[in-house]
């Protein structure tokens, strides 16, 4: 695999939804992976669907719907009120900046993906993600892992 600078490098969040073409059947949320194996692609792409139309419209935050359904495991570690951030901030170290206009920013940088270059992630989600401006999310993305919506964040 190619490596990567910080220049050329994205981050992004994601919600992904397992289906029984997934090539892992289990997921945090479902350990022995009843409900992924039971989920059709399609089902999963319309639950997709629905989300990303409640998060564009407004009725949710991307966040809290990652953190609700997502089956990928970086969901798990994002399982944080939003009300915990000014105690989180007042313990953050100054050398991370928190974004005053938008505290949803600082749940991305403490639980977001890690910054990932070309070649480092399955095809499909790192063109789409490349393909996003920071803030835009995405349409379906299929990949081995599942179905996903991307936001990039950086």
């Amino acid at each position: 695999m190619p490596s990567s600078t910080a220049a050329n490098q994205v981050r992004a969040s994601h919600i992904l939804i397992k289906h029984q073409g997934s090539r892992r059947m289990a997921s945090w949320k479902d350990p022995e992976g009843s409900v992924i194996s039971a989920t059709t692609r399609d089902s999963a792409v319309s639950q997709l669907k629905l989300l990303r139309d409640d998060i564009v419209s407004g009725k949710a935050n991307f966040n809290e719907v990652a953190s609700r359904y997502s089956d990928c495991s970086s969901a798990k570690r994002a399982v944080i009120s939003v009300s915990l951030l000014p105690l989180i901030a007042a313990r953050m170290p100054l050398s991370l900046p928190l974004q005053r206009h938008n505290p949803n920013q600082n749940l991305i940088q403490l639980f977001g993906a890690g910054p990932f270059g070309r070649g480092q992630m399955q095809k499909p989600f790192e063109d789409a993600t490349y393909n996003l401006k920071v803030g835009e999310i995405s349409n379906i993305v299929d990949t081995d892992s599942g179905v996903h919506i991307i936001m990039r964040t950086d």
